[in-house]
């Protein structure tokens, strides 16, 4: 196996987890506050979950006055520069917007929870990285009367994050190396000779390893993975952008998993890539959430709620897929989500799964 990546062995979860306990360590007063409870005391008027026919006067009154917004993102600067571009210009309101990847969003959020710092507003991130800032406490519940519009599973049982959009996994290949006919149709197709040393991958998608192969059925599928690692290799990189981008340049032929709008954009602009999607398709849902203590409630409820409505055309300008079905409806064929919540309860299981058959390549 080419190992590109030598410090990709710790994945995300391992990582925050790692580093709140280092944290605990210096922290003094944890998180008091259960994930389930309010952000208000009881009785008292709290914009988030406020539903009336006013809500919307409400929030542009108070985004007025507060007259500030700031949000942790994992969203590519781009993408995140084009939405909160046209929210400024419809409310005069610029946010600042802190970018990290998103086990560094919710590492962020957590322990400045923790030391008693409220500075962020808004969360927008992954799925999986958006239940755990759910379940450390960070988040609070979240109404919005745009919830009847979105695509079935965007909104959260407890409502302390809503998905705003779909990724969805795609594969993709440099057309300059590679002929359309010659793509295999399905992941049993790449125990073929003819794949080794040209196969990629992202080395923190173990969300995606844990989808694809149960759907393939996991004893089946575990071994699947197993006999193309060890017959043809694969180039383990981290980053989907960067992974996309060593598509363009060659260096990898064939990605296995990059984000079909990223390839979408790439496609638009001229690169030698296109993309295709090897069953099953594998989706998961990003979100917004309000953070429990936010430094300005009304902008960041505001901006939730502009995310779920005026936001949806800007993604799916971007070749995004919305949430919001009004504005583009779901892809119509077969696929497979990622379950957030059952995704952190076995993610030792899958991390450890990932790592050693793809990561590190080793026999079991």
């Amino acid at each position: 196996m080419q190992r590109d990546q030598p410090n990709v062995r710790v994945g995300r979860r391992t990582l925050l987890k790692t580093a709140l306990s280092f944290g605990a360590i210096q922290l003094v007063v944890p998180l008091a506050v259960p994930a389930t409870s309010q952000a208000k005391p009881s009785g008292e008027f709290n914009i988030a979950t406020y539903m009336g026919a006013d809500r919307a006067q409400r929030l542009v009154e108070g985004a007025k006055k507060e007259g500030a917004l700031k949000i942790y993102t994992s969203a590519t600067v781009p993408d995140m520069t084009a939405l909160t571009g046209a929210f400024e210009k419809k409310y005069g309101i610029k946010p600042e917007v802190w970018r990290a990847s998103s086990e560094d969003v919710v590492q962020r959020g957590v322990t400045e929870a923790r030391d008693g710092r409220y500075d962020v507003d808004v969360f927008e991130s992954n799925g999986p990285e958006m239940q755990e800032l759910q379940r450390e406490g960070v988040l609070q519940q979240l109404d919005s009367p745009l919830k009847a519009d979105l695509a079935p599973g965007a909104v959260t049982p407890t409502r302390q994050w809503i998905g705003d959009r779909l990724q969805l996994w795609a594969a993709a290949y440099n057309t300059n190396l590679l002929k359309k006919s010659d793509l295999p149709k399905s992941y049993e197709d790449l125990l073929d000779p003819r794949w080794k040393g040209k196969l990629g991958i992202e080395a923190g998608d173990i969300d995606w390893f844990q989808a694809t192969v149960s759907a393939l059925g996991e004893k089946k599928g575990l071994n699947l993975f197993r006999q193309i690692v060890a017959k043809n290799g694969i180039s383990v990189r981290k980053g989907h952008t960067l992974l996309a981008n060593l598509v363009v340049a060659g260096e990898v032929p064939l990605a296995l998993t990059v984000y079909g709008y990223k390839a979408k954009q790439l496609k638009a602009e001229g690169a030698p890539l296109d993309w295709f999607v090897i069953p099953p398709q594998i989706a998961r849902f990003q979100g917004v959430g309000v953070s429990r203590h936010p430094a300005h409630p009304y902008t960041a409820v505001l901006f939730a709620d502009w995310l779920l409505s005026d936001g949806q055309p800007i993604l799916a300008g971007r070749d995004m897929v919305p949430a919001n079905t009004k504005i583009s409806p779901v892809p119509n064929l077969p696929l497979r989500f990622v379950d957030p919540a059952k995704f952190l309860d076995e993610h030792d299981r899958w991390e450890a799964l990932y790592q050693d058959i793809v990561v590190e390549h080793r026999s079991s």
